[in-house]
């Protein structure tokens, strides 16, 4: 696991120099709970909207067991950045907020306390993975994650067994490629009403804000391959933030994968954009889909959507296939764009409040049950024996795929020059769904708003 997680540990060590010391005051104290008591109240902006209700949780437990408040508050879906701007800026600001790795810093630099001399910092298994600039540390990763096809293998096997099916595997697990992978999805939307699916895959969810799994997690793969081929460069991150255009090379690698999503599922292509994430994570978990792309993270949706079919031992992992030669060997992408950020405007008081709630979840029985067990983590803190890491069905299959002789796709999309390249991205995605794009203008809308965004970002 940590040999594959090393050019992520690069990327985030080395493009973290990239940028100037933080400009705000520093938490130099080596036990925060020395002075939590004297905050009652910090103020966690929460980021994911999905897990929100566990940290509600979370939060009602540390006041009970420690006296001090946690207000939660979660940015709706792909606003985030802009919830935080909006926060940081009001007397009640967040305390605790997070970013996403190098570029998140380079952003959010001015609002970093130093965390060099706490606990939490020295619960981390590789500090390596923190965000640095100098000697000091500014972000904490606080989960590994990877993402994939999600499938039902209770449905492949269906499949595999019918007696006209078009491939000679004969499981899920065998499929390597795209061009398998195509051959089989096809295959099973031609056999729906006997495998009693709606369509292979669950709706491709292009609803405004609800874009993400496909102009950051999918647009990753043919970015880190184009990086990849930066010889300049050791680590895709950094390949991509030295490049102020991009060629969009593995575009057509992209629509393979894009195409066969929106043209085998349930959904018709021109209504994709009514389609949120939780309508599609609903259609796998009825059992309706066999396939859904999404992450780990994914398990708290599944399993609490009510009439839920689909059984623990069933869910599996494939790596996302687009057609690029050698993928056989390509596993899941793996990384982390999660990092804790304690806010250096805020009074020492609360700071220190704020690493002593941290330290609390990721060390103490109680959070780190609740880390493990309802927010469904890969935490990378040597503070979890082997008894207390996730024991739900993705976790568990993406820890296996790291084991696997694979190499780990990385989070290249650290490297995407803004949430807007994103948005436009999707955007252009949608039209083409809807028939009113053409491929070869969608490639020309995310070259041309890749050289604006990264253009904005050098001024």
């Amino acid at each position: 696991m940590k040999k594959k997680l090393l050019g992520i540990a690069l990327s985030v060590a080395m493009v973290s120099t990239l940028f100037a010391g933080c400009g705000g005051g520093k938490n130099t104290t080596p036990n925060a709970n020395d002075t939590a008591s004297k905050a009652k109240e910090i103020y966690f902006l929460n980021f994911k909207p999905e897990i929100a209700q566990v940290y509600d949780s979370i939060a009602k437990d540390y006041e009970k067991e420690k006296g001090v408040k946690v207000k939660v508050v979660t940015a709706a879906s792909g606003t985030y950045e802009t919830t935080l701007k909006s926060e940081i800026a009001k007397s009640d600001a967040p305390t605790i907020f997070q970013i996403n790795g190098p570029v998140g810093y380079g952003s959010w630099k001015d609002y970093c306390a130093d965390l060099k001399d706490t606990k939490l910092y020295s619960y981390l298994s590789d500090k390596s993975l923190a965000v640095k600039s100098g000697d000091s540390v500014y972000g904490i990763p606080y989960v590994v994650e990877g993402y994939g096809i999600i499938y039902n293998d209770a449905i492949m096997k269906k499949y595999f067994a019918l007696s006209d099916k078009a491939v000679s595997i004969n499981s899920a697990a065998e499929i390597n490629n795209f061009d398998l992978l195509k051959k089989v999805v096809e295959d099973m939307t031609k056999h729906k009403g006997q495998l009693g699916i709606k369509g292979v895959f669950a709706s491709t969810s292009l609803k405004a804000g609800e874009q993400w799994r496909w102009q950051t997690h999918l647009a990753n793969i043919p970015f880190y391959y184009e990086f990849k081929d930066n010889t300049k460069y050791d680590n895709t991150v950094l390949a991509g933030l030295s490049e102020d255009k991009i060629e969009f090379k593995y575009a057509n690698n992209y629509k393979n994968i894009f195409d066969l999503y929106i043209n085998n599922s349930g959904t018709d292509r021109k209504l994709l954009g009514s389609k949120s994430v939780d309508d599609s994570m609903a259609e796998f978990a009825l059992g309706n889909v066999a396939m859904v792309q999404n992450g780990n993270w994914a398990w708290s949706q599944i399993k609490g959507v009510q009439g839920n079919t689909v059984k623990e031992s069933d869910i599996k992992f494939l790596p996302i296939y687009t057609g690029v030669a050698g993928e056989e060997k390509q596993g899941l992408s793996v990384g982390t764009e999660n990092y804790f950020v304690i806010n250096s405007k805020v009074s020492k008081e609360k700071q220190d409040a704020s690493v002593a709630f941290l330290e609390w979840l990721f060390s103490s029985e109680t959070g780190k049950k609740y880390v493990a067990k309802d927010l469904g983590f890969i935490a990378p803190f040597n503070t979890f024996n082997d008894n207390e890491k996730p024991a739900d069905p993705l976790a568990k299959e993406v820890l296996a795929w790291m084991e696997k002789d694979t190499t780990s796709v990385a989070w290249t999309f650290a490297a995407f020059p803004s949430e807007d390249f994103k948005n436009y991205f999707g955007d252009a995605l949608l039209e083409y769904a809807q028939g009113k794009k053409d491929w070869n203008e969608v490639v020309k809308v995310v070259k041309e708003a890749w050289a604006s965004e990264r253009a904005k970002k050098t001024k």
